[in-house]
């Protein structure tokens, strides 16, 4: 086997490796995204809600 073919191979192989770090870092992205969007609803809903289990409160009492 020559010694180039052999140590593009190599180099291949090393370079696949640096593709699973792209997929976390779109993964962590993701997760970013997701818990924005979870931190809004909150504060949008977060108060109607509120509202609504303490109207449900006083109602049972």
């Amino acid at each position: 086997m020559d010694l180039t073919v052999f140590r593009a191979w190599i180099q291949a192989k090393l370079n696949l490796k640096d593709e699973r770090g792209a997929n976390l870092v779109e993964y962590v992205l993701l997760l970013a995204f997701i818990a924005i969007v979870v931190f809004v609803a909150v504060k949008v809903l977060g108060g109607t809600v509120s509202t609504k289990f303490s109207k449900a409160d006083s109602a049972l009492a």
